[in-house]
């Protein structure tokens, strides 16, 4: 059996664990760091799925952990990512309100942005019209964010993994089974790797909960896998898109609606993702890793959050837990771009899983980024959006209030 130790072990090698092993190191506090990682490669679920979108930090709570880390965390990656010359399409970003009641929208979200320190001004028809030629102006006005920029996930998680290794982190994948041993502080790994460690990080995205229940911690906690669908514009349509395009979001739940998207290298224009709930956390294909007793669960919890309308759960789900149908993902698409025809699009292959937190005892969504303490560990349980945008400034946050107390 292979023995290693480590003063860190990082499970999952998304865009979280690597962002906090790469500040342990920048900062001088530990370079003895693992991360292991179930997949033969990283970036294959959350973080290598994302859309690519660096947000500006508009939609979230002033004063939540999401408004704090994003606009600073977005700074600090774009800086990342043009020493690297990384490809980045800096195109901004415009929010339209799809239907006139929901004009008001703009107001809060603009006082949300400034409140959070976003770069974001109101635009007026003929801006509008500049912008995005073929968008749906109901109002006469909408936002503009021209922070806002769209990178390759997977080129990110690649380099980081690079520098990672060459800094002398070792990052073991393919870990089938892993098995604790909290009395000894060590895992063993695929039955052949022990791994002893000082401090325990549980980055592992749609699967932390899972391993934080292993520790007995967040057991209140469950994530339910919501499925993101894309559809792309195909090579030859009427349309001149080079901005992403959003909708007015409802910001009771956390999902922002279908939008538009072109891709870091300007040659493909996303649409979507849904939010429908998926049948399994890896369940990116229809038949693909379907989970039916998990699935039964999940689906009765919904349904009664749907009952009881907890955080305003019945609008969602009659506004956009069926988009996975096409004519009624078409229709959504169009309250931003009328003139979009179903022959006009087609389906990417693109299909990401959120990992949705809720907490079962008081039935509620779990909005903002949570972490955990347990005993010679710490469990990240929800790191959705913003947190590949936020990835650094987030990793120094955990480190703070989290890791440093360790290595006194």
């Amino acid at each position: 059996m292979n023995k290693y130790n480590c003063d860190f072990l990082i499970a999952g090698g998304g865009i979280v664990g690597l962002s906090i092993a790469f500040q342990l190191i920048e900062r001088g506090l530990s370079n003895n760091i693992i991360i292991f990682d179930k997949e033969p490669e990283l970036g294959l679920h959350s973080s290598g799925r994302n859309s690519g979108v660096l947000h500006a930090g508009i939609y979230y709570e002033p004063k939540s952990l999401k408004a704090k880390v994003c606009i600073e965390g977005a700074k600090r990656l774009k800086n990342f990512i043009d020493e690297r010359k990384i490809k980045i399409n800096k195109c901004g970003k415009l929010i339209i309100p799809q239907r006139l009641e929901l004009d008001s929208q703009l107001d809060k979200l603009f006082e949300r942005g400034k409140k959070n320190g976003a770069n974001i001004e109101f635009v007026n028809s003929f801006e509008i019209n500049k912008l995005a030629s073929n968008v749906n102006i109901t109002s006469g006005r909408g936002l503009w964010s021209p922070d806002t920029s769209v990178v390759n996930a997977l080129e990110v998680i690649r380099n980081l993994k690079l520098e990672l290794e060459e800094k002398g982190v070792k990052i073991i994948n393919s870990c089938n089974t892993w098995e604790l041993n909290k009395f000894k502080n060590e895992l063993i790994i695929n039955n052949d790797i022990n791994i002893g460690f000082l401090h325990f990080v549980n980055s592992a995205g749609l699967h932390s909960d899972e391993v934080a229940h292993k520790f007995d911690v967040g057991l209140d906690y469950r994530i339910i896998p919501f499925k993101g669908i894309y559809w792309k514009l195909k090579e030859q349509n009427p349309f001149d898109i080079n901005i992403n395009i959003y909708p007015v979001p409802d910001l009771n739940v956390p999902f922002l609606g279908v939008h538009f998207t072109p891709n870091a290298t300007k040659d493909i224009v996303n649409i979507g993702p849904t939010a429908i709930p998926a049948l399994g956390r890896e369940n990116y294909k229809v038949f693909e890793n379907i989970q039916i007793l998990d699935a039964l669960k999940n689906l009765k919890f919904l349904a009664n959050q749907y009952y009881i309308n907890k955080d305003g759960f019945r609008k969602y789900v009659n506004e956009q837990a069926f988009l996975g149908f096409p004519l009624l993902f078409l229709r959504s698409a169009q309250e931003l771009i009328p003139g979009l025809k179903y022959f006009h699009i087609e389906r990417s292959d693109k299909v990401g899983l959120r990992a949705q937190l809720f907490n079962l005892k008081k039935k509620q969504i779990i909005n903002d980024f949570l972490c955990l303490k347990g005993e010679n560990s710490t469990h990240i349980i929800n790191s959705i959006s913003p947190a590949f945008t936020a990835s650094f400034s987030f990793a120094d946050f955990v480190i703070d209030n989290y890791l440093l107390n360790c290595l006194s």
